[in-house]
């Protein structure tokens, strides 16, 4: 029988890797500085008075802290994405099962994860 794994340094530092860490107003990564501290919440001071401010308000109207409000452009964007990503996705689909090649599929696939990374950028 086999004796327990045994993992090399290189493989438990990676295991520790810091995760990677977004702005809390904008979704930017934060890139890290060190160890010491205070990991970053925000990527700059106008993130942090935006932040602010949203707190600021949420309080005021009695929201709960975690309630997202939108404009009705807000939420006819936001549909508008949505409805993109369907038909990017739906597209993939009918071209495998239409036999399409596989760079065909391999560039459609593309199309659709961009379409899924801009959709992320909600701010």
């Amino acid at each position: 029988m086999a004796g327990p794994a045994v993992a090399s340094r290189d493989e438990l530092r990676e295991l520790r890797a810091p995760v990677p860490k977004h702005c809390g107003w904008c979704g930017r990564r934060l890139e890290q500085s060190g160890t010491v501290g205070r990991r970053r919440r925000y990527c700059g001071q106008s993130c942090r008075q935006r932040a602010y401010e949203r707190r600021a308000a949420v309080q005021r109207t009695g929201l709960p802290e975690d309630a997202v409000v939108l404009s009705d452009t807000e939420i006819a964007t936001l549909q508008d994405r949505l409805f993109q990503l369907r038909c990017a996705a739906e597209d993939v689909v009918t071209a495998a099962e239409d036999g399409a090649s596989t760079d065909e599929i391999r560039r459609m696939a593309a199309e659709l994860a961009s379409a899924a990374h801009e959709l992320e950028q909600l701010r």
